[in-house]
């Protein structure tokens, strides 16, 4: 366990992407609270108060999820890439670490460490923004993003999503381990390559689309697996802001489908997929020592 925590700090020091990112995106975001306008000209009602405080904590918290998840795409395509591009793969294969152990390392760190980093860095910045509107705004307005209920969704939702995703998005995971401990270089073109290949030639040979189909399937049906109503909000009680674009998350509990998501077939064969590619990197990796 210590050489999995000292694995995980070498991470830090050498990926300071890793905090930096979320720390300047919750110092934007910030200072647009801090000198952006907080007011609004109507008087609003308490559900509107409350729709429109769930609408920015939610609004937040879905910025900081789609950066974690590029950074956390990139970070897995890179990380054993890196080690080989820099020759620094032979000092630490110098060292009395196990390749299973390194690779691991870094596919906790993509699908969890970095996850909750961003977590913590929404949470510290969502609590930095109520203080500064509640300061600035009308109590009204303010009243709205300090919500305990609501709070408590959230960070409900956080980690059901870091936990959820890791899992169904695990056989991507892998893939990218797998690219990230073979290709010499343009490791982003190698992960496209062979997939765009395998569709193409499917078509062109039999005329089918199975593969184009089960990666379609495998990277937009999560929302359906994981969750109840994802196709209308107003199923679990949320509102959509103007735009319609962001669910006031007004009952994540309503929302969450754990259930369906560990009874759903595709959950556990996409984990022994991804189990597998994640043990071909490994291998890999060690090739690279032999070689």
């Amino acid at each position: 366990m210590n050489e999995y925590s000292w694995l995980i700090k070498r991470e830090f020091w050498e990926n300071r992407a890793i905090w930096i990112l979320p720390a300047v995106i919750g110092m934007a975001l910030t200072l647009g609270a801090l000198f952006g306008k907080v007011e609004i000209d109507v008087t609003p009602s308490p559900d509107q108060v409350r729709t429109l405080g769930g609408t920015v904590l939610f609004g937040f918290g879905v910025t900081f999820f789609g950066v974690m998840n590029l950074y956390s795409t990139w970070y897995l395509l890179e990380c054993l890439y890196a080690d080989r591009k820099d020759r620094s793969i032979l000092f630490w294969k110098s060292l009395p670490i196990s390749d299973a152990k390194t690779v691991l390392a870094k596919l906790f760190t993509g699908v969890l460490v970095i996850p909750l980093v961003y977590f913590i860095a929404a949470d510290i910045s969502t609590l930095l923004i109520a203080f500064i509107v509640s300061v600035r705004a009308r109590s009204t307005l303010a009243y709205g993003l300090w919500q305990s209920d609501l709070w408590l969704q959230l960070q409900a939702l956080w980690i059901y999503l870091i936990v959820t995703t890791a899992i169904w998005y695990l056989p991507f995971v892998g893939y990218l381990l797998v690219i990230s401990a073979w290709a010499k270089r343009a490791v982003i073109l190698w992960s496209i390559v062979p997939p765009l290949a395998a569709y193409l030639l499917e078509r062109w040979f039999f005329g089918t689309h199975w593969v184009g189909t089960l990666l379609v399937q495998r990277a937009f049906d999560y929302r359906s697996v994981a969750f109840h109503g994802t196709s209308d909000p107003y199923a679990w009680g949320g509102n959509v802001t103007a735009a319609g674009l962001i669910p006031a998350p007004q009952s994540v509990w309503r929302l969450l489908d754990p259930l369906e998501f560990v009874s759903r077939p595709a959950t556990w064969m996409g984990l022994l997929v991804g189990v597998a590619l994640i043990m071909g990197a490994i291998q890999l990796r060690l090739r690279v020592s032999e070689t």
